[in-house]
């Protein structure tokens, strides 16, 4: 594997289309910071910039964790941001709306954007920001070891990472609820029974098998027509009426089918050869996209 960009808390590699974002403190069992999540950040934008990566991976260093929750050494001061201050400012918190704003949904917000589909290959232990993380992306697969736990009311928090807009699309209402609210680890069958999860393999085999999914969309498809579909998908799921995908589809399709790649598309099934799709991603994915003016934080009040 090719290593890009140096990261303090992340490795990215790329190899045969596929980036790798490995979450690199094993001594911490990947424990989650400020800094990590700037890394996260920092990662996806190499990775939407470049051609070259057409599927990404995320997994963490080890294989005790993929990200055991927010790190714990600062006690019971942990998620009180402001308190931390006093000691000096921290990675990921310069300013008055960092820290307001949860490092969590920075990433997940950051993943949902992405323009190349994602794996989560969870190699162990996912609690907390290790559980929610993981649900912005596309498939999730883990190891029989893997371990997940949305244990917030066991920390007397609440769940973060925008998981009250993921997980129960994800899951279902009913699910969500029963893992928020006990808070309880479970082991990666109750994960894929629930609908967290795709497949469970042995440790050994997991990176295959994500490779494996990536290569299947790599060797087939068109990266820009994944990069569009992506988003369609996944900002439909807050759509008020079946309306607004009609729309977003039609002008999609229209715009598609007189592309370079809706004829090599076409043309290789018809002549049974290998597409050669000409369109780049980094040239942008569609005229209309995105689909919606970008949404900005805010500082919510009590509704009156």
């Amino acid at each position: 594997m090719t290593k890009r960009k140096e990261f303090e808390t992340v490795i990215l590699e790329v190899e045969d289309g596929i980036a790798t974002v490995t979450l690199n403190r094993p001594e911490k069992m990947n424990a989650f910071t400020g800094q990590m999540m700037l890394d996260i950040i920092a990662a996806f934008d190499e990775t939407d910039a470049d051609d070259d990566v057409k599927a990404v991976i995320v997994t963490g260093a080890g294989d005790r964790a993929f990200c055991a929750g927010a790190d714990l050494s600062q006690g019971g001061k942990t998620f009180d941001y402001e308190a931390r201050q006093a000691g000096g400012k921290e990675a990921g918190h310069a300013t008055q709306e960092d820290l307001q704003r949860d490092g969590g949904g920075r990433c997940t917000l950051r993943m949902y954007e992405s323009l190349k589909p994602i794996i989560g290959a969870i190699n162990g232990a996912a609690v907390g920001i290790g559980a929610t993380m993981q649900l912005p992306m596309d498939v999730r697969i883990a190891s029989d070891n893997a371990r997940f736990g949305f244990v917030f009311s066991r920390r007397g928090i609440t769940p973060e990472a925008c998981s009250s807009y993921f997980l129960p699309r994800l899951v279902g209402i009913s699910q969500a609820l029963d893992w928020c609210y006990s808070g309880r680890v479970f082991n990666a069958q109750e994960a894929l029974d629930g609908g967290l999860i795709k497949a469970v393999y042995p440790q050994a085999e997991l990176m295959s098998a994500a490779r494996a999914w990536c290569r299947e969309i790599i060797d087939n498809t068109a990266p820009v027509s994944v990069a569009l579909t992506r988003q369609m998908m996944w900002q439909m799921l807050g759509a008020d009426h079946p309306m607004e995908a009609h729309i977003i589809d039609s002008r999609a399709i229209f715009e598609r089918g007189r592309t370079g790649d809706a004829k090599e598309g076409v043309t290789s099934f018809l002549e049974k050869r290998k597409p050669e799709y000409p369109e780049k991603v980094s040239d942008g994915i569609a005229p209309h996209y995105p689909f919606y003016p970008e949404r900005k934080f805010r500082w919510p009040e009590k509704a009156e």
